[in-house]
């Protein structure tokens, strides 16, 4: 059974979570989505701090969290995974390999299937593996920033900058998930809800589309992702439906639809996107 995203109550749920993380003496807080974000503290005593959130968001929630605590951002996400549910977890540098050394590389967060699947072709299949091979090898791979990028990523390597800069989004999408699979002919319409749901979402944010994104997902698990650049920015509803049904015709694929996502990456707001800072202080997701 599948419910639908009651996207104003999660906005508020998640307000008040958030304004509970800033409400912690000294905390900087950088927020990830809905549930999630890291915090910065300072103090010799992490856990302490990671109790008093848990309670915290519990006694204005009445939800539980788990915390991960960890010298860079990459090693407190991945403990947050290992402190569920309800718990804490640390991770630090000494601990790295103890915990994560032998573990699959598709266990850290930015892995996916795909580059693990490219990773093991080349024979790197653990964490310690990613950790211990060649820059060079990676960078032939996945290119001179990512390659490299991987392999800190092994050692578990990261910012620990906790920015609490605004988020600004480049883009904002829909999409739906069908009890009962689309044909061909009925895709159009679909997009134009889409479609109509997104221009809501842009007009909050005062930046019009300048590029369509699409999704579609076949029955029964294969997906595929297809974008074009508009002429000009644009606040249609019909011109963005318009492109992406454009797209999903390019497929020249008639099989029944399980899924339909339509995305508008917006024009950068003036100024430009904030870059990440570079110094800062540990977090806990």
């Amino acid at each position: 059974m599948l419910l639908p995203v009651d996207k104003p109550a999660y906005d508020a749920a998640s307000a008040v979570v958030m304004d509970t993380l800033r409400a912690v003496p000294g905390a900087v807080v950088e927020v990830l989505g809905w549930d999630e974000a890291f915090v910065g503290v300072h103090g010799d005593d992490p856990e302490a701090v990671a109790q008093r959130i848990r309670a915290d968001v519990l006694a204005a929630t009445d939800l539980h969290c788990s915390v991960g605590i960890g010298d860079t951002k990459v090693r407190a996400k991945i403990a947050t995974e290992f402190g569920k549910p309800r718990g804490t977890f640390r991770l630090t540098r000494e601990t790295w390999f103890e915990v994560m050394g032998e573990r699959p590389t598709k266990d850290l967060w930015g892995v996916g299937p795909r580059i693990s699947q490219r990773l093991a072709a080349l024979g790197v299949t653990t964490v310690r593996d990613l950790a211990t091979a060649e820059d060079g090898l990676l960078a032939t791979e996945f290119g001179p920033q990512t390659g490299p990028w991987l392999g800190d990523l092994g050692r578990g390597e990261s910012s620990s900058t906790v920015d609490d800069t605004p988020w600004v989004p480049r883009a904002h999408g829909r999409e739906t998930t069908y009890q009962q699979d689309l044909e061909p002919e009925q895709v159009d319409d679909a997009v134009r809800v889409l479609a109509a749901q997104v221009v809501g979402d842009i007009r909050a944010e005062g930046r019009a589309c300048a590029r369509v994104h699409l999704k579609v997902r076949f029955a029964p698990f294969f997906t595929v992702n297809r974008s074009r650049k508009l002429p000009e920015p644009t606040w249609e509803a019909a011109v963005i439906a318009r492109t992406a049904s454009d797209l999903y015709r390019a497929l020249g694929d008639d099989r029944p639809v399980r899924l339909l996502g339509v995305r508008a990456e917006m024009v950068p707001p003036e100024g430009g996107y904030e870059p990440p800072r570079t110094h800062g202080r540990r977090g806990m997701p």
